[in-house]
């Protein structure tokens, strides 16, 4: 059996995806990519690509609202699972939801 790919994205402010992140090996069960991004958009396109390399799930930090999990949720689509670690206000945010400040 081959093993499961997973992602999970954070939001920090100075991102670069392409340099900074992490694949964790845990034995024959699973990979898990960690991948920071600087907003909805760049998570809405790292996404995609994750899924073009095979990731079938994707976990989203807590500084996700609700209209950025829809969004990624959205632009995999059935391709992968998406789900999110919950916080209605983010503590490294400044206690907001990234729905307030990503979507204007």
């Amino acid at each position: 059996m081959s093993k499961m790919q997973v992602a999970f994205l954070f939001l920090v402010p100075d991102a670069d995806p392409k340099e900074h992140r992490v694949v964790m090996s845990h034995s024959s069960v699973l990979n898990m990519t960690v991948i920071p991004v600087k907003d909805y958009h760049q998570a809405v396109q790292v996404s995609q690509e994750l899924v073009e390399q095979g990731v079938q799930a994707i976990e989203l930090c807590g500084g996700f609202g609700h209209i950025g999990l829809g969004k990624v949720a959205e632009a995999v689509g059935e391709n992968a699972a998406v789900g999110a670690v919950r916080f209605d206000c983010h503590p490294s945010m400044g206690g907001k939801s990234g729905d307030e400040i990503f979507n204007s």
